[in-house]
């Protein structure tokens, strides 16, 4: 285990982690993931530079416990998902996969309402904070799914990332079909998932899989995230609740969403905090 200070916590996330808890982070060691709490932002990395950061059973496994143990913490804020190395990732390792005696069981729901390999794209969309990710090198298959639960994705223009399953005879089936419904043209898409085509960073903003293009993305999500983690944080999750809401709930579900949430909100320490530190012209002080 890493020393702790109330300043930077680090944490690695393994599937045998035992966890302790200082100030509401959970600390434990993997090789596949890492993550970094300061200033109520967590950086979570994928750490499989080697590979590219590709996808084996142990990644699927670490990045889900990732996702439940930043669930737990009432403290954070903001999200930050990057890949260490050259890539943010390339997808499958399917040597790995094709070396398995018994392949996974797609059908169970071990994470309520999806499999493992769903749950590491799908997971980041049910956290009750915003997730920034910030993608470099390649983002492909799987990568591309992991990408698209981000609530804002920036991206290096240069990036290659492509739909890939169908390369591989498969479908893709890591919660990319409702991650991208609203975001990704139905016919665009359709296209990207028969032939596996590859696309730029620019070309996946102009699609609507990525958010912005930066020349530093990480740099970019972090200066962003910052920004977030200064907003009333009751307000923020609520939003994420709403905007969680868009893409299959009626009109008339949404605007009572939208009554519901303010009236949870509006008279609030922390919203009148933003009032009074807006008319002062200082930095907030919220609680969480």
């Amino acid at each position: 285990m890493s020393e702790l200070t109330s300043e930077l916590t680090s944490e690695r996330v393994s599937e045998k982690t035992s966890e302790k808890t200082l100030e509401g982070v959970a600390e434990g060691v993997s090789d596949r993931v890492s993550i970094e709490v300061s200033a109520h932002i967590a950086h979570v990395t994928l750490t499989r530079a080697d590979k590219m950061n590709a996808l084996d059973p142990a990644m699927f496994e670490a990045i889900c416990e990732a996702i439940d143990s930043l669930s737990k913490q009432d403290s954070l804020r903001v999200v930050v998902v990057s890949g260490e190395g050259r890539a943010f990732c390339a997808g499958l390792d399917l040597s790995n996969f094709a070396s398995s005696d018994k392949p996974m069981d797609l059908m169970a729901r071990t994470h309520g309402l999806t499999n493992m390999p769903q749950q590491a794209a799908w997971g980041w969309r049910t956290l009750p904070v915003p997730v920034i990710a910030a993608v470099h090198g390649v983002a492909l298959g799987g990568g591309l799914n992991i990408m698209s639960g981000a609530d804002i994705r920036i991206i290096h223009p240069e990036t290659r990332c492509a739909v890939m399953e169908m390369r591989w005879g498969l479908v893709p089936d890591m919660a990319g079909y409702p991650l991208w419904r609203g975001n990704v043209r139905d016919d665009v898409l359709r296209k990207l998932v028969y032939t596996n085509a590859e696309f730029s960073g620019v070309e996946a903003c102009a699609m609507g899989f990525a958010t912005e293009t930066s020349e530093d993305p990480l740099a970019r999500a972090m200066a962003m995230a910052e920004e977030i983690a200064g907003k009333n944080p009751e307000a923020v999750r609520a939003a994420k609740r709403l905007s969680n809401q868009l893409a299959d709930s009626t009109d008339e579900r949404l605007l009572l969403s939208e009554s519901e949430e303010q009236t949870r909100i509006i008279g609030k320490a922390n919203q009148m905090e933003a009032v009074m530190a807006f008319m002062e012209g200082r930095a907030p002080s919220f609680s969480d």
